[in-house]
């Protein structure tokens, strides 16, 4: 998979994707992330990306020719199978869109900064709006962070264990049980007897009912969902 990301800050990019499971998804060259600078677009001698918006209003807006320069730029070398641009009235990401989108080959993500962008840009380029949650960030770049690494660890051989990913939290609407690892005692808190009797279909079954518990005591309305 491909991820190529627009930002305005791409510094604040720089570290996410060099470490833990995303850097090894990298390294096996099952995950390729490139972060353009939309600067590099500009206009004019101070390289401007932004202008005051029409109409009056506090805030400044990302223009039009620099990020409609930079995705066709990108387009010429490949067709993506979504163009995402990081918002908070996009849709909220969660387990499925996740799964979603690590099927895809190719994905453009833009990040939004300053007051937004030239709506003109979401009319005709723009095919998947994505939000991390009901709250306002600096910019799109960390939001845009979170997309690539809920993605980036789907993605077949990154995780070393190919079924972990299926027993995360989220995946068929419930939350993942709780998890104990040595030692079997300590302090006098001892791990549940079933996670030690071997009892293998016995074991998955306590899961079951304690992810069920979990999660209708702490997010019923993904019951309701499913």
């Amino acid at each position: 998979m491909r991820i190529d990301i627009i930002s305005v800050q791409p510094n604040l990019l720089a570290s996410p994707f060099q470490h833990s499971i995303l850097k090894r998804a990298v390294d096996k060259g099952l995950l390729e992330v490139n972060v353009h600078d939309l600067r590099s677009y500009g206009i004019g001698k101070h390289k401007q990306v932004d202008d005051y918006q029409y109409g009056g209003g506090a805030g400044m807006v990302m223009m039009l020719e620099p990020v409609v320069s930079c995705i066709e730029d990108l387009q010429k070398d490949r067709q993506y199978d979504e163009v995402i641009y990081m918002t908070p009235d996009g849709k909220t990401l969660d387990q499925s869109l996740a799964n979603q989108l690590s099927l895809k080959e190719n994905l453009l993500i833009l990040c939004g900064h300053y007051k937004g962008i030239d709506e003109r840009i979401r009319q005709h380029f723009i095919t998947m709006e994505i939000s991390v949650g009901d709250y306002v960030l600096s910019g799109g770049e960390l939001a845009a962070a979170i997309v690539v690494d809920a993605i980036g660890r789907l993605i077949p051989g990154v995780l070393g264990d190919e079924t972990s990913a299926l027993t995360d939290s989220f995946q068929d609407n419930l939350l993942a049980p709780p998890v104990y690892t040595r030692p079997a005692e300590y302090r006098g808190w001892k791990v549940p007897d079933i996670l030690l009797s071997g009892n293998f279909p016995k074991i998955e079954e306590w899961r079951y009912e304690q992810a069920l518990k979990r999660t209708e005591d702490r997010r019923p309305d993904l019951l309701e969902d499913g």
